[in-house]
């Protein structure tokens, strides 16, 4: 793909400078808000959940109405303001505008939060507001991560936080040198082989399912499959900047964004952990089908 030009690069920053800008004072905010949380975990709650609304419903103007992405949806309505555990493939960093896209409509943009890497605790300002959004901070080796878990957790379960819970089952982005390499790993530990995607990892999803189907308002869960295509080239998505600074994203551009959610109720799952991790894997496989079937269609289009 050719570069970014400079008419594009200055466009950008004429357009992500203000909101950049107030990205740093947005965690300023969260930032000063953090030792607060320990004595009115409630109120910090509502106010990052109102400071993060400003600042995501921003970007998502700067991708959909200044840059012209066009994100189609289909599958099931989901209920305004439900709280829900949401699992999504990871294509690129636009999966956040597809996500976000939905959460808008559902009432829920303010109230999402996202699994981060634990090495954020330490970054000034962008770290400590994340942790005082109570987002979980996690290193992927869920034995370690029991604490910081527990502390999430118990936000939604015994305060009734209204959340969105969101994670990239995959824990890493797709690409084809890893596909060849969960490829490999599937048919060595006689696992399905999804189409379009890398195989999931059950661990983190069984612990979050098994601790919030406690909660009486955390009703389902949200699996969302995410597909782009570029100049007829699936799963093509554009850079951070790309999204940022280049407009008619979905015209000139040439690009597809696409996001098709199933809506599950957390009743009607299975207990035992190993059905669970079955169950994963049984949406990864065909949410696969789905999207060489979305592959397909655009082929045709």
């Amino acid at each position: 793909m050719a570069g970014v030009g400079l008419l594009t690069s200055v466009r950008g920053a004429l357009i992500v400078i203000p909101w950049a800008l107030y990205l740093v004072v947005m965690d300023l905010i969260l930032s000063i808000l953090l030792p607060f949380s320990f004595f009115f975990p409630n109120f910090v709650y509502d106010t990052s959940s109102f400071v993060a609304f400003t600042n995501w419903n921003w970007i998502q103007c700067i991708f959909e109405v200044f840059n012209g992405g066009k994100i189609t949806m289909s599958g099931d309505e989901l209920p305004e303001g439900e709280s829900a555990i949401v699992i999504s493939n990871h294509v690129s960093w636009t999966d956040f505008y597809m996500i976000q896209a939905l959460a808008i409509r559902s009432g829920m943009l303010g109230r999402c939060r996202w699994f981060s890497k634990i090495e954020l605790r330490w970054v000034p300002l962008l770290g400590w507001g994340i942790w005082a959004m109570g987002m979980p901070m996690v290193s992927r080796q869920w034995t370690k991560d029991k604490k910081e878990l527990d502390r999430v957790f118990a936000g939604i379960t015994q305060k009734k936080w209204p959340t969105w819970l969101i994670s990239f089952s995959e824990a890493t982005r797709y690409t084809p040198k890893k596909a060849e390499e969960a490829k490999i790993w599937c048919k060595a530990n006689d696992r399905p082989v999804p189409k379009h995607l890398l195989y999931p990892r059950t661990k983190g999803f069984v612990t979050t399912v098994q601790h919030l189907r406690k909660a009486k308002h955390m009703k389902a869960v949200y699996d969302m499959t995410i597909a782009y295509e570029h100049n007829h080239k699936f799963l093509e998505a554009p850079t951070i900047w790309e999204s940022l600074a280049m407009g008619d994203l979905s015209g000139k551009k040439g690009y597809k964004f696409h996001v098709h959610v199933q809506r599950y109720l957390l009743a009607d799952l299975p207990e035992s952990d190993a059905e669970l991790a079955k169950w994963l894997e049984t949406r990864w496989v065909e949410k696969g089908e789905y999207l060489e079937g979305k592959r397909e269609e655009w082929a045709r289009s």
